[in-house]
């Protein structure tokens, strides 16, 4: 199947992390289903968007079904969709709890499982999810309980289908960002937060896009936390 494209399905991929992404793997060739809640049509017929709320099971099935329509397969899933809400534990609201959980492991739940099936019946396939390095260590100047709940949830995750699924030729990794420069953060106090890190400075979306390449290209590899972090679990 060497002249088969292959296809990558990437969530949360109208900005950011999510958009870089995507034009990493279009720059290798790859067949992409790209899906946010606003994402515009594309104009270029090997990259084709679905807009939808990832929290919705609805929107998972039309991911794969997208996919097998216009390329007949999934080779990738690309988990990146995720919101960030920070502030201390009794301060959160019902309303934050259910949207954070809806948007971050709902949509990784749903997608996920559509997903599993088809890499199954083609005999093998590579999940990544974009997680946190906060979600592995507690610090009293930036509370994220929320994050460490579902991100570290994910992170567990990641370990339990890559043996689940290693006999079925499925990888699964992750990347485990720490701050990196998005419009998630105001352009006034990005730089600030390169501090957070031992590097001391953000890191670029280009280092995360290179990580998942390099997990796509690791076919020895399965149920990695990668860290992107400036030294940031390191130095804990």
């Amino acid at each position: 199947m060497s002249g088969t494209k292959k296809v990558a399905i990437v969530t949360g991929a109208s900005q950011g992390l999510g958009e870089g992404i995507v034009q990493g793997f279009r720059a290798r060739g790859y067949g992409v289903i790209a899906t946010s809640r606003t994402i515009q049509t594309s104009t270029d017929p090997d990259l084709v968007t679905v807009a939808g709320d990832i929290g919705d099971p609805e929107t998972g099935k039309r991911l794969v079904a997208t996919a097998l329509e216009r390329f007949g397969r999934v080779d990738t899933l690309v988990n990146n969709a995720g919101i960030f809400i920070g502030k201390p534990f009794t301060e959160y609201t019902e309303e934050d709890y259910r949207l954070k959980l809806r948007t971050n492991l709902d949509g990784f739940f749903f997608a996920t499982q559509q997903v599993v099936p088809v890499m199954v019946k083609q005999g093998g396939g590579h999940i990544v999810q974009i997680t946190a390095s906060t979600a592995e260590f507690a610090s009293s100047l930036s509370p994220a309980f929320i994050a460490m709940l579902t991100k570290g949830g994910m992170n567990a995750a990641t370990k339990s289908l890559a043996i689940e699924y290693v006999k079925q030729g499925i990888r699964v990794n992750a990347v485990a960002p720490g701050v990196i420069r998005t419009p998630m953060h105001a352009p006034e106090t990005i730089d600030s937060l390169g501090a957070f890190h031992p590097m001391n400075k953000v890191g670029e979306v280009e280092d995360i896009v290179r990580a998942v390449l390099y997990l796509e290209d690791a076919a020895f590899t399965t149920g990695e936390i990668l860290h992107v972090d400036g030294g940031l679990i390191a130095g804990r």
